[in-house]
């Protein structure tokens, strides 16, 4: 027990002298874990054509609707990281967050990075996927205050509660 405490309270120095602002979560498999707060904008999208700039062309296949990519074929629902999208899949700035990386969001809950936006650059702004156009706007903007683990922590199950 008396490791432990000495440990945390050399990383919270640490995090202090640093300038920025760890939490860190006791796992009892894997011992200590911890995450950065950032404090990001966050937007929300969902499939639809509006949000993801596609349209059906002549023949009704979906291309893409703006951009550079204007007038190619779209894959609707799959991010660049060739999954699904789901609640749960954020886009990022995959500079600053790479594919896989796990951030909990006051409010959303747990998601993993697995998809890039277009609008999304930097490292303060995040996409937070929903299933419908409506949940989406329902989110609209929000600057909030998210916790950010380092590349290569598991995912959370998702009835994990919220770290404190």
């Amino acid at each position: 027990m008396h490791g432990k405490f000495v440990i945390l309270t050399m990383a919270l120095l640490a995090a202090l002298a640093l300038g920025g602002c760890t939490v860190f979560f006791l796992d009892p498999d894997d011992g200590l874990t911890y995450g950065r707060i950032v404090r990001i904008e966050t937007t929300a999208y969902c499939p639809c054509g509006l949000c993801c700039s596609w349209k059906l062309d002549k023949r009704g296949r979906p291309v893409v609707s703006a951009g550079r990519d204007r007038g190619k074929p779209k894959a609707v629902g799959i991010t660049a990281s060739g999954k699904r999208a789901h609640p749960g899949t954020l886009a990022a700035d995959t500079r600053y967050y790479p594919m896989g990386t796990l951030i909990y969001v006051p409010g959303y809950g747990y998601g993993v990075v697995e998809d890039r936006g277009g609008d999304i650059k930097g490292r303060r702004r995040l996409d937070l996927f929903y299933n419908t156009h409506a949940e989406a706007r329902r989110w609209g903007r929000r600057k909030v205050e998210a916790v950010v683990f380092p590349p290569g922590t598991p995912a959370v199950p998702k009835n994990a509660p919220p770290p404190r």
